[in-house]
């Protein structure tokens, strides 16, 4: 985690004070530009930081221009950047040398050559904005004219790292208006979401991935009840982990009167997958369904194009999270979980529609069923899936003899 680092805490102290203390609006912008370059670079490297520096001259170029085809070229460019150092790797060794391992290997080698030991810093999320921005405009929204107010919608250091996703539409305006004047009420509320997000983090999610990853190889030789437990701490690992790194960028930007989208809403307490996805990682989710559901038809076309659309949808979210089969079995589990969500009372016809009604009059029914839903895809996320499905069915047992 990169904001409990020493030098991030040296640094944003008198960051913040000279933010403050600059009169001029303009000021106030070029201060704050410096320290996302500054912060960037000693967390990216000059490797790091040139990719950034490149997608977004495309992007800013292209989206001026107002021209449709430049920016469908800047999109194709942007997801191809991506695709370049986060996933060569995945396609040389899982899918090229599934076919064929020497080739595999031979592809390997040739990729080390030309890629960086580890993808550019937020590479995914910097990549997913400059496409949102590219897509709005080139559907006839206004491009981003001010370069400063570009530069910083590319580097805003909170959200650089870990999110949220930020749109155009509402980060300008609200830096806009942030520039103008300090804003002391949402410095203290950012200062206390911060520190909300630090409890999180630091004193709830740190130890609670003490404890899964101690007993994760010991998954075998504990009790039921206690490999229950287990997934449930590693259920509140991830959401405390996450969820407090989010309280930390949003109130940072809070600090400087910037309004960042929420991220987290109570996910655990949804009633049904579709619910937990309007709850969890928002600024993805969303992202997931305006530029890559919708798109491809939503629900517009049918049941079965409708499930595809999701499962497919769904299967770019997992990939996103990193480039391992896992990550996508996880994304298409909740992508037929939502289909399924949607559809069952259709596909089971008077049956379904009993179902329907009778979860709708037992909610309790209905959060344990998405509770344990999410739970149990959670093995997925974090295992490979030999070792998720062995712990699946640990849990059903009580021997150790799988």
């Amino acid at each position: 985690m990169i904001f409990n680092t020493y030098w991030f805490f040296i640094a944003l102290l008198p960051f913040l004070l000279i933010y403050w203390a600059v009169p001029s609006s303009i000021g106030r912008m070029v201060t704050l530009l410096i320290f996302c370059a500054i912060f960037h670079t000693h967390f990216a490297g000059a490797a790091g930081v040139k990719p950034i520096i490149v997608l977004a001259l495309i992007s800013y170029g292209c989206a001026l221009s107002r021209n449709k085809h430049l920016i469908a070229l800047a999109i194709t460019v942007c997801v191809l950047a991506l695709c370049f150092y986060k996933y060569l790797f995945f396609i040389s060794d899982e899918l090229i040398g599934a076919l064929n391992p020497e080739l595999g290997k031979s592809f390997k080698l040739i990729f080390s050559s030309v890629l960086p030991a580890a993808p550019p810093l937020a590479i995914s999320f910097f990549t997913f904005e400059f496409v949102h921005y590219l897509y709005e405009v080139r559907k006839g929204g206004e491009p981003i004219k001010n370069p400063l107010h570009f530069a910083l919608f590319s580097v805003f250091f909170p959200s650089l790292v870990a999110g949220p996703i930020k749109r155009y539409t509402q980060f300008i305006p609200s830096l806009e208006e942030a520039v103008k004047k300090i804003n002391w009420r949402m410095v203290t509320l950012g200062l206390v979401l911060v520190c909300v997000g630090f409890f999180k983090k630091l004193c709830l999610a740190d130890n609670l991935t003490s404890c899964t990853e101690y007993f994760a190889n010991k998954f075998e030789l504990i009790t039921l009840e206690e490999r229950w437990l287990y997934l449930v701490a590693l259920s509140f690992r991830i959401y405390l982990d996450f969820s407090g790194y989010s309280d930390i960028a949003i109130g940072l930007a809070r600090m400087m009167g910037i309004t960042l989208p929420t991220n987290f809403n109570w996910p655990y307490l949804a009633l049904n997958i579709r619910d937990f996805w309007h709850r969890w990682h928002i600024s993805l989710s969303t992202w997931i369904r305006d530029y890559v559901y919708i798109p491809l038809g939503g629900n517009r076309h049918g049941m079965l194009r409708t499930a595809f659309n999701g499962a497919f949808a769904f299967a770019l979210c997992g990939l996103w999270h990193g480039a391992h089969w896992n990550y996508i079995a996880w994304g298409l589990y909740h992508g037929i979980g939502i289909s399924l969500c949607l559809a069952y009372p259709k596909m089971l016809g008077s049956f379904g529609i009993k179902i329907q009604t009778f979860l709708a009059k037992y909610w309790f029914i209905k959060w344990f069923m998405t509770y344990l839903f999410v739970v149990f895809g959670w093995l997925l996320f974090f295992f490979p899936l030999p070792e998720a499905m062995e712990k699946f069915q640990l849990l059903f047992t009580t021997g150790s003899e799988l």
